[in-house]
């Protein structure tokens, strides 16, 4: 069998190239997005058409949609096969979603009910998962002064999204920033303490009067405005893009500073953390040569998820637990489909909740490293890489 793998440079890349090459599939790569990040979907579409002119594609493959990829492959009547790892993806409203050669696999089941009835039959409900094999060479090459290096009580691995707070860099924008009034800045302020006080469930979206919606998508001369689109985005657009970015970065360093009242926190990002004195910043961390390693000696990682993932498992979740370490999480809806919370890994409701349990994991170390290890097993068992490829191979031959 014979693939063609469209790349753009995702984290998740290396580990689902690896494993497809594994299972005996002949992988060829287009890489021109991963250096060039203004290719356009015709340079995008002549190349895909390149390629499957040139070779007996079983079907083309990309790490989340990308919709000029989809039309092509419909044209050709040849099966574009695509596994969204993230949360909000404008493309997915293109009307190239509803295409009949489309296999498209979500990995948050509130994503995949919001989009499944656009093109049943099309659209699977797809977890992530971690490639046990290759943390575990990782984990097996650390030495004793990795051990010393790595040994935090309590870390987090990722951004604070200050950077990337689209709605923040409206506020600091004056000619943006005199689109939004003062009741529109009031009611997201509003909405966010609110939304920080619920844990399992977002309401944003449902939340946002138009007033809100209009206002934030005039303000920003960027706002996605896709021609070629099924549905209205603007609302999906503000309550995620938006908002929810601006509220896993207030979230986010906000139990990040309580936290630092308590513990000694060491906090691998490449994030501004002037806000956070308390805390130890250590820098960014390499995805595959470092970030096992973290999770690995860590008494206690955190994961943090960001709330456009509604109910879903972040990448993180599946890493941490793949590389043994201990973790405690937000509650997400689907954790107890696969987890179970006490045994597996563990959950906090509040930053009250969140304090009291760290407190106690750090003075019971052997349950603490209970949990770690069931955890482990579980996904070095179930949740790898080559379990949920197969899975999606299997639903294809039943789809072709």
């Amino acid at each position: 069998m014979e693939i063609l793998f469209y790349r753009y440079n995702s984290i998740c890349e290396p580990d689902i190239l690896q494993v497809l090459r594994g299972f005996g599939i002949t992988v060829h790569t287009e890489e021109m997005e991963m250096t060039d990040k203004h290719v356009t979907p015709a340079q995008c579409s002549k190349k895909v058409t390149e390629w499957i002119l040139a070779h007996p594609l079983a079907f083309v493959f990309s790490i989340n949609f990308f919709p000029a990829i989809s039309y092509t492959c419909n044209h050709f009547k040849l099966p574009y096969v695509c596994w969204s790892v993230d949360s909000p993806v404008a493309e997915l409203f293109s009307n190239a979603l509803k295409n009949e050669w489309n296999r498209i696999f979500l990995f948050d089941r509130a994503q995949y009910a919001f989009f499944e009835p656009y093109n049943p039959d099309h659209i699977f409900y797809l977890p992530l998962a971690a490639n046990v094999k290759r943390l575990e060479q990782v984990i097996l090459s650390m030495t004793d002064a990795d051990f010393q290096a790595y040994d935090n009580d309590v870390v987090f691995v990722g951004s604070l999204y200050s950077e990337k707070s689209r709605y923040d860099k409206l506020l600091k924008d004056p000619s943006c920033a005199a689109h939004l009034s003062s009741y529109t800045r009031g009611y997201v302020d509003g909405l966010i303490q609110a939304q920080m006080k619920v844990s399992g469930y977002n309401f944003i979206y449902e939340s946002l009067p138009e007033r809100v919606i209009k206002e934030i998508a005039s303000a920003d001369p960027a706002f996605y405005k896709g021609e070629d689109v099924f549905s209205d985005t603007d609302r999906y657009l503000a309550a995620h893009q938006y908002i929810g970015m601006k509220l896993a970065n207030v979230e986010r360093e906000s139990i990040l500073a309580a936290l630092s009242e308590h513990f000694d926190v060491a906090l691998y990002t490449h994030s501004d953390t002037a806000g956070l004195p308390g805390i130890r910043n250590m820098g960014g961390a390499n995805t595959l040569t470092e970030m096992p390693k973290i999770f690995h000696a860590g008494k206690i990682n955190l994961n943090i998820t960001m709330r456009p993932i509604e109910t879903g498992l972040s990448l993180r979740i599946w890493d941490v637990l793949g590389c043994g370490g201990f973790l405690i999480s937000n509650y997400q809806a689907e954790i107890p489909e696969y987890f179970e919370i006490g045994k597996d890994l563990e959950v906090y409701e509040n930053t009250e909740d969140l304090i009291g349990k760290i407190d106690y994991y750090l003075h019971h170390d052997t349950k603490r490293m209970e949990i770690a290890i069931n955890g482990f097993e579980k996904v070095a068992k179930y949740h790898t890489y080559e379990v949920r490829l197969a899975e999606m191979i299997h639903i294809l031959g039943e789809r072709m």
